[in-house]
């Protein structure tokens, strides 16, 4: 005689591994959450940063939220980060794309302009990035790496723009005074999250010089392909 399906058991089961895997899922959130954002490895083209350059953006710092997986997953599925640049620090080996403005999406994936209009290697550039749980991902090297004295590059993949950091200190979230652009200046601004969430972390450098990327050291340009593979064309 043929058994009769259990339908019960059958749902109870499947109930049980739903919640296990909800279970992990809750365990394991900034290490997925991490895996997803360190791992996107885009193509990035100097043409693709050409069309980006004018993409319309949001600049509201304050509508920022804590990276999470929700966020990082959608960014991943969607695809539609519109890179205008990388920014790179050798020495702690930092590497991320640059957008323009700070949407969650975005900086799901990238580093974003602060403020529109901003041109590589005048005024005060300043972009944001998250600090992850992962040390090595997104922003996260320039907290827990990055001193002093350190060499800072942006590229637009037509020239390469070194700086060199002189100030890093914590200031206060309501702080967007540090943005601005000051007057006989050419900076460069990096912010991101402390540890607590409450405070923000600047990096801050000066100018020093302008490379084409075709004469730049070689050591430089690979700085910026860490992370992202470089098509030139």
């Amino acid at each position: 005689m043929k058994k009769k399906f259990n339908w019960k058991k059958a749902i109870y089961s499947i109930i049980i591994v739903i919640l296990v895997l909800i279970s992990l899922i809750l365990i394991f959130n900034k290490q997925i959450t991490n895996k997803l954002v360190d791992s996107y490895r885009p193509t990035i083209s100097r043409k693709d940063i050409e069309k980006n350059k004018d993409a319309k953006a949001t600049y509201n710092y304050s509508n920022v939220h804590e990276m999470n997986l929700k966020t990082a997953a959608e960014a991943r599925a969607n695809d539609r980060i519109k890179a205008i640049g990388l920014v790179a620090i050798p020495k702690i080996k930092m590497n991320v794309q640059i957008v323009n403005g700070v949407s969650n999406e975005d900086l799901a994936l990238a580093a974003g302009t602060l403020k529109p209009n901003q041109v590589m290697g005048q005024g005060n550039y300043a972009i944001a990035g998250h600090r992850m749980w992962d040390k090595y991902a997104m922003f996260s090297p320039i907290f827990w790496k990055a001193r002093v004295g350190q060499k800072i590059y942006l590229t637009d993949l037509n020239n390469i723009y070194e700086y060199k950091a002189t100030e890093r200190k914590f200031i206060s979230p309501s702080d967007v005074s540090v943005v601005n652009d000051v007057p006989g200046k050419r900076l460069i601004t990096l912010i991101t999250c402390d540890s607590t969430g409450q405070k923000r972390l600047m990096l801050r450098g000066k100018y020093v010089k302008k490379y084409s990327w075709k004469k730049a050291p070689n050591k430089i340009k690979k700085a910026f392909a860490y992370k992202q593979k470089i098509d030139k064309m």
